[in-house]
Order: C-alpha cells, then structure tokens, then sequence
C-alpha cells in the first residue's frame, strides 16, 4: 500500500473540534443503527481512515475491540473483508448480527408479525396476579430502577415468544430487535458519559409494537441498502490480548478500533440490561468472568493475579504517572478501595495495551497501517492521562512507525477546566528489522 496523505510524523491534524464529529448522520443509519453504543465512533471516521490507509477489495481489516461492529459494518458496506474480535457478549453479539444480511426480509418481517401477533394475545389474556420477572441472581445485577415492571413483564412475554418460535434464520435479528426496543424504548435509562437512570420512570411501554417496527426497520436495510457485493465479515468473541487464538499470521492489511480509555466508566453497565435479559449475564460469577476477558481500564474491573502491568515495569512514564495519582489520592486523604486502586489499574491498563500490540504484530502485513482512536482522561483525582501520546510512545518501543496524531475532536472536562483530546493514533508495521 502507498500512501502519502500523512504529512508529518507526529503533526495534529486539526479538524472541527465539536462533539458533532462523533453523531451518527442520517445517511449512516442503515445496519449501524441496528443496535449501537451512544458513545461509538461514527462510521464516517471508519470510511476516512479506510481511504488514507488504501485499502481495495480483497484487503483485510481489524478491528480487535470492535464493540457493535462500527467498522465491521462499514468495512462490509465498502467491500473490505474484516475481522472483529470483542470480550463482551452482548457488544459481539450486535456485531455478529450486524454484519450478517443472509435473512430473507421479506420473510423476517412476516416471521416477526406472527410473533407480535402471539406476544400481544399473550400480554393482553396474562390474568396472573404476579408480574413476569427476572430471577433474583439476575434481576440484582441492574441498575436499580433501570426498567419498570409492567415494561420488563412485556419484554419478557416476548422473549419467551421468539424463543417460542425459535428460527435459526430469523432469531439473531429478532433478539437484537429486542435488545434495542428494550433500552430504547421500554426502559428508565439515559446515556451520557456513563449510563443512568432517569427521574421521570415509564410504568408502561408499548414493547411489541416498538419491537416490530425495530424488525422492520432492518428488513428495510436489508432490502434498499444491502450492496450487492459479497465479503468476508466476521465477529469473533473473544481477549484482544490472545489474538493467536483467532487470527493467522500475517493476514491483517489494516486495523481501525477503539479500546477502552483509561477512566472509571465500567464498560459493562452500559449493556447490563439488554446482557441480563438476553441471558448473557445470569449472575455475578458471569459478569466477573466478562470483566477479566477486558482490558482493565476501570477499577471494577481489577482482579488478584492481574499481571499486565509487568508488560511496562521499564516504561518510566507510565511509572511516574501511577505515582502521582497515588501521591495525589495520599495528599487528598482518599481512602476507598477504589480510589487506593487508580494507580495500579493505569499500569494495566497502559501493560494491556502494551501485551496487545506486542502480540499484534505476528498477525500484520509488512506495511500495514492502523488507527486506534483514544482520549485523553483525567478520571483518576484530575491527574490527566495524555492516552493517545503514551499509546504512541509504547508503540514506538515494539517496533511500529508513528505516523501521526490525528486529532478527532475536543471536549471540555469541567472536572479539570481543561480541553480534551480524542485522537486517532496512526502507526505502520515495517516488519521485524530486527
């Protein structure tokens, strides 16, 4: 691949620093809005740095933390084969679905109104004095409130008919249906920087028929946007720091992604509800055993054994930065047991990052170019984490050119006053000169 649209190693690129760079546009809905995190990159992005990194049909791209599959999709709608890899269930299942448009729409729709057509009668005949509800195990790992009774007793009456009626062809797209109808539609929750519940609580929703139109709504991506162009996409579930248990050796042309940042947002509480009612989840060994498959960026998910911080024993800054948020919790007299962990979970979270691309680098083309988009963090008592400069830094120290900084976009953190970079870290893999 040639390329010369980086003009200099390590130049910002400076672009329109709002927070409009990361909204999904209305043209990018089709397949993408199936199911999405609030905070995914937008597929916009993807398509830029698949242009600059040359990529042709026949190519491969990465995206090792491909959470619901942004890239995945995009790469599939502009005939790149992909690969996804990504540890929480319930994000690798969207992906999964997402990328698959073998389903028949015309059929998943007329599949889907049977369905509706049961759940209702069902609901509406429903003379039992009690609720339909989760069992304890599960219904304890929600938010508090995060969805009513009368709302999560539909969404439940539902899923026991589509399970009813359970089609290999049609059921993927028809549970994410409901994931999506269930946090969009049925549920108390608001999304931000971190998930919440909100003040004002819908005692009822009418599930089916927001279901059914969610169906809908991808029966029609399948029939008017579904290029006519086969690829190979695959989602794959799995640690992003053991990616020899799903990749071949120099296979990958590309990686575009975007890892955990290195902040307190426990990743995990984003998809509880839809991950407990989908069966992802169904107690907390389940969850725990989610947790220890993710890069350890927040301090609920730091275990006794945790050992990736050995990975970066010799990196003196990322040292000394764990060392000043731990003199700065001892200088404000903090004392919980998570505050008295914010400087061990950043040495490994950088360790993880840094055992993730050393392992990488079997699995690249010589030449191949990647994006990791990253954010600068002051979660830990305000002491600010340049991400993206470090990431470059650890790169640079396993072999990989640093080609640029790219600048995504800014926000401003009213913890610390100041502007926050996100960023798009751009390296090359030459090969092994060694």
């Amino acid at each position: 691949m040639q390329i010369d649209l980086f003009p200099s190693r390590l130049k910002k690129i400076k672009k329109e620093a709002t927070t409009s760079n990361n909204k999904l546009h209305d043209q990018d809905r089709p397949f993408h809005d199936w199911y999405r995190f609030v905070l995914s990159f937008p597929p916009h992005l993807v398509r830029e740095y698949i242009s600059k990194f040359g990529l042709v049909p026949g190519d491969t791209i990465l995206d090792p933390f491909c959470g619901t599959g942004t890239t995945l999709v995009e790469a599939r709608l502009m005939g790149i084969n992909s690969i996804g890899i990504e540890a929480n269930p319930m994000a690798h299942f969207a992906s999964k679905v997402k990328i698959d448009w073998s389903v028949n729409p015309t059929e998943l729709l007329d599949h889907a109104r049977s369905i509706a057509n049961e759940a209702t009668e069902k609901i509406k005949n429903y003379h039992h004095p009690v609720l339909k509800t989760l069992p304890p195990d599960s219904f304890d790992l929600l938010l508090k409130n995060s969805i009513s009774p009368l709302p999560l007793h539909k969404a439940l009456i539902l899923l026991v008919t589509i399970n009813s009626f359970r089609d290999g062809i049609f059921v993927n797209h028809e549970l994410l249906a409901l994931a999506k109808t269930v946090v969009l539609h049925a549920s108390n929750l608001h999304f931000g920087p971190e998930v919440g519940v909100n003040r004002f609580r819908k005692t009822d929703a009418p599930v089916v028929e927001n279901w059914l139109s969610e169906v809908r709504e991808i029966a029609n991506d399948l029939i008017f946007n579904k290029p006519g162009t086969e690829v190979n996409a695959v989602a794959l579930h799995g640690d992003s720091r053991k990616l020899h248990n799903y990749l071949k050796p120099s296979s990958i042309n590309a990686v575009f992604t975007s890892p955990p940042y290195p902040n307190e947002k426990d990743y995990t509480r984003t998809t509880r509800l839809e991950s407990v009612l989908l069966g992802f989840i169904n107690n907390k060994d389940d969850l725990r055993a989610i947790k220890k498959g993710l890069i350890r960026s927040n301090t609920r998910n730091v275990y006794k054994g945790d050992n990736d911080d050995n990975w970066i024993l010799d990196h003196h800054q990322i040292q000394n930065l764990a060392d000043m948020i731990e003199n700065r919790r001892i200088e404000l007299g903090k004392t919980s047991g998570f505050e008295k962990l914010y400087g061990r979970v950043t040495k490994l979270y950088f360790g993880g990052m840094t055992r993730h691309l050393a392992e990488l680098r079997n699995f690249l083309k010589d030449g191949a170019y990647l994006g990791y988009v990253v954010g600068d963090q002051a979660s830990y008592l305000q002491v600010m984490i340049r991400t993206g400069s470090i990431l470059a830094d650890i790169a640079q120290s396993l072999g990989y050119e640093v080609v640029n900084i790219d600048l995504f976009r800014t926000r401003f953190a009213t913890a610390t006053k100041e502007h926050i970079n996100e960023e798009v870290v751009v390296l090359k893999w030459n090969g092994n000169k060694s």
